[in-house]
């Protein structure tokens, strides 16, 4: 059952105001209805991965990236990274020549030469393909590629009828069914919210069927436990393959090195099983400045770069040429009650200079997203988002997780702001193209046509672009007050709480395999069987 079929539609009917057909309503239905998600005067846009039309912006001069690149240096050869649990990525990297110093029974402190990480990193392909099921929908990442995908990780949920609430698998499968009905998202992400009422040790089969069974694009596995990793690449190597998968890149993890300067071995442990199937893993830093990491935004991008390059190396250890993305997750901090804060200007600059760094690397590159600290769909959300995402995309950016649903520090996932957020997407498609320059563009003979004192509204020039010309947002209102105000004085997220029940209303799941999907099912039946529940 969907959850916009759980919402009382009597309820719901009381609490918002009741509105005529206005021009957006009438558009959607010209277009196939809300729902009507890649149809429509935008679907000329639709691509399945943005191969970006304007340059990235550098911020830094070369001499400050030298100064960032001799920091890095500096913390892996004279403080070091700490593993824990893990002996064998330990040995990986004590005969790739690093010094290391057992710490206690389960951890060492490895150290490396300048130089060393970042030699190591260079067999990484600085663009790969991860495939989809659906081909037309397989993604290129890295290079001048940028792929949106949505939001990951929140335990909690809400939407304005509900409120905010613990995630459920249905919760879970509704925000997959939204973003395989965007044509502004491009990847169907991983952990989209914590599916809570399934186990713990159980739970990644029902996310990685769920990816599967009601999307067809490309997506992230399970990695909070080496297990769980290899039950997600088992289940994606029976969608494409062995022998498809072997040479190709169709599903990836995204690790969390445990800041300041720490693997751990669960963590290790996966990425190794990543990279030994040939498989992609993005290496992210989670640093809170004050907290776990410097208050000052160039001391963030230092640690996050030895951080994350460490993580690239292992994979490179453990299978040259597997998939890994540089990633950076950069925040502020609230110095009065020492919160963390999100979408503000200094981390933006921050994942700028991680776009330059990458670029020196010849790494893909992960940062940013639409990250907010507001509670609701609000202009606090929407402003936070917009300065967060903007900074992904200037800085060139090559996979953006977190672009539809984030709110609430990441601690929940919006139904609203997933749709205010794709249509965010949808625009930033039309501002990565960047502008035609050719003489038909510039349209001299086009104002010639008429000469001076006469509209334009009747002229080839017109006639040709009108249906391309401006992002047509499913979202804005852009009537003038006395019609908005006529059909209702709706509000941006009270319009977003109808678009993501009428999405689910008219989803349909795209096809599966029935052998593959009889596959999946029994694999899940049997892990779940082999072991009893846990909660923690």
């Amino acid at each position: 059952m969907n959850l916009a079929d759980s919402v009382d539609p009597a309820a719901a009917a009381s609490s918002a105001p009741v509105a005529r057909k206005g021009r957006g309503a009438r558009r959607a239905e010209r277009s196939g209805g809300a729902g009507s998600a890649f149809g429509g005067p935008n679907a000329w846009l639709r691509t399945p991965f943005i191969e970006r039309g304007i340059p990235s912006y550098d911020i830094a001069t070369e001499a400050q990236v030298d100064r960032v690149m001799a920091a890095v240096d500096r913390i892996l050869a004279e403080i070091g990274i700490e593993f824990r649990d893990d002996p064998e990525t330990v040995e990986r990297f004590r005969r790739a020549g690093g010094h290391v110093t057992q710490l206690t029974p389960e951890s060492w402190n490895i150290k490396f030469a300048p130089g060393m990480i970042r030699d190591l990193c260079r067999t990484a392909p600085a663009r790969f393909t991860q495939h989809a099921r659906n081909p037309a929908n397989t993604v290129e990442i890295g290079g001048t590629a940028t792929v949106f995908a949505p939001s990951y990780g929140s335990p909690f949920v809400i939407d304005l009828d509900r409120g905010r609430r613990y995630g459920t698998i249905e919760d879970f499968q509704n925000f997959i069914k939204l973003g395989q009905s965007s044509p502004w998202l491009h990847h169907s992400g991983g952990t989209i919210c914590e599916p809570t009422d399934v186990p713990v040790n159980k739970r990644h089969l029902d996310m990685v069927y769920s990816h599967i069974r009601f999307s067809d694009r490309a997506f992230l596995g399970s990695i909070t436990h080496p297990d769980r990793a290899a039950d997600s690449i088992a289940m994606a190597r029976m969608v494409f393959g062995a022998e498809f998968m072997e040479k190709n890149c169709v599903i990836m993890g995204n690790f969390n090195s445990t800041s300041p300067l720490v693997w751990d071995g669960i963590t290790t442990q996966g990425i190794t099983r990543y990279a030994e199937a040939g498989q992609g893993s993005i290496l992210l830093p989670f640093l809170l400045g004050g907290a776990v990491a410097p208050l000052t935004m160039a001391g963030q991008v230092a640690q996050c770069v030895a951080e994350s390059m460490v993580g690239v190396a292992l994979t490179q250890l453990v299978r040259p040429g597997a998939p890994a993305l540089l990633a950076g997750f950069l925040s502020s901090m609230s110095l009065r009650s020492g919160s963390p804060t999100f979408g503000t200007p200094e981390p933006a600059l921050g994942s700028l200079v991680m776009g330059q760094i990458a670029r020196r690397l010849n790494l893909p590159l992960r940062c940013a997203g639409n990250f907010s600290t507001s509670k609701m769909p609000d202009a606090q959300a929407m402003t936070q988002s917009m300065m967060s995402v903007m900074s992904a995309v200037q800085g060139g950016a090559n996979y953006i997780l977190h672009c539809a649903g984030f709110l609430d520090g990441l601690l929940s996932m919006s139904y609203e702001k997933f749709v205010l957020d794709t249509d965010l997407c949808g625009q930033l498609h039309s501002y990565m193209r960047g502008l035609d320059f050719s003489d038909d563009a510039l349209a001299v003979d086009a104002l010639a046509e008429g000469g001076p004192g006469v509209h334009l509204f009747s002229t080839q020039h017109v006639l040709k672009y009108y249906e391309k010309a401006y992002y047509d947002s499913e979202m804005d209102d852009n009537d003038t007050h006395e019609t908005w105000s006529e059909n209702g004085a709706i509000d941006s997220a009270t319009r977003a709480n109808t678009r993501w029940k009428d999405l689910l209303n008219r989803y349909e799941a795209p096809p599966l395999d029935e052998g593959i999907d009889e596959a999946l099912q029994d694999f899940i039946a049997q892990k779940k069987a082999s072991m009893p529940d846990t909660w923690y």
